[in-house]
């Protein structure tokens, strides 16, 4: 049985959410406002992505790192989802490796902090797939999280997740707060990156395909498989660890349905209705043959369950492509 997030629990709850002006952090700002709930959005810079919810949240201007800033914005407030991170493209976490866990930690060790100090009820953390090991099963079960080394080209910002994890833990241990955790996997939709330098993979295909390259020159022979979750689902995959699973036990968010990057970049072309060549670079690796979490306790615990195709997020995500940027 597959649950969606009750209104009438977020209903006139005061809600702190950190990264709030983000892609995910934005559509999940988005549904609390529909819910009714009291959201106060902490940031250091604004933009477009809620600007149309100005008049009905609050705006505290401020940093995640600064323990001032951290206690005054979660001051009153009964739950934190805790979005803020840093985050960078392969490249950059490559070569920053010190820099991605130093702030990351920072960010989960101010917020936690300042939410026991104010008394907030309820925290989310938010990890990520990056705590996996590269020789991770597949589909990846969440017993998988503190085996082995984080896959080595994300190692500083994995190792800050799986600290942030603990963090949540012992917080719950020692001090009675109630904590859920959360591992999104490939999220994608309306507002996310869609430069090629820093973005994943299918915003990056979009704007490629859409600025009309042609030939489309893809690395690999496009027969690995990933799964992808559409920005929806992941927020209603958090608000229910967050409402029904807060036992600071991690939980996997992904979509079961697979793809190969070959079929994906096939289905974008045809819903783009552009007209390209497509060539796959066979002398370029193909990365990780496949990339799946395992859902089932996500299913058992939160009663969640992905319900956007990806054929429908595809459509979703470039008509807004088209209508917003291009």
């Amino acid at each position: 049985m597959s649950y969606i997030p009750s209104a009438s629990f977020w209903k006139n709850k005061s809600v702190l959410v950190t990264g709030g002006t983000g892609f995910i952090g934005s559509h999940l700002v988005d549904r609390l406002v529909n819910f009714d709930s009291k959201v106060t959005v902490l940031y250091r810079s604004t933009d477009k992505n809620i600007a149309h919810l100005k008049d009905r949240i609050t705006l505290f201007k401020g940093d995640c790192t600064n323990i001032e800033d951290a206690l005054a914005a979660c001051k009153g407030q009964q739950i934190v989802l805790n979005l803020a991170a840093r985050v960078g493209s392969i490249q950059y976490n490559m070569t920053h490796q010190a820099t991605m866990m130093r702030d990351n930690l920072l960010i989960a060790t101010t917020m936690l902090d300042a939410a026991k100090k104010t008394n907030v009820e309820r925290f989310l953390v938010v990890s990520a797939a990056c705590i996996y090991p590269r020789d991770c099963k597949i589909p990846t079960p969440e017993t998988e999280g503190f085996r082995d080394e984080p896959e080595p080209t994300n190692g500083g910002y994995g190792w800050a997740k799986r600290m942030a994890e603990l963090l949540g833990k012992y917080y719950q241990e020692e001090y009675g707060m109630k904590i859920a955790i959360v591992r999104p996997y490939n999220c994608y939709g309306p507002r996310d990156h869609f430069d090629p330098k820093v973005s994943h993979v299918i915003p990056g295909l979009i704007k490629r395909v859409l600025e009309g390259e042609n030939p489309l020159k893809v690395w690999g022979s496009g027969n690995q498989t990933r799964a992808f979750l559409y920005v929806d689902d992941l927020v209603d995959g958090m608000l229910l660890a967050t409402e029904r699973y807060p036992l600071a036990d991690a939980v996997n968010l992904g979509m079961d349905e697979e793809v190969s990057i070959k079929d994906l970049i096939h289905k974008i072309v045809k819903i783009a209705s552009v007209k390209t060549e497509i060539v796959f670079d066979t002398t370029k690796p193909d990365g990780s043959p496949r990339k799946n979490c395992d859902n089932t306790k996500a299913r058992e615990k939160l009663g969640f369950k992905a319900k956007v195709s990806l054929d429908e997020g595809l459509k979703k995500t470039i008509d807004w492509y088209k209508s917003e940027i291009a």
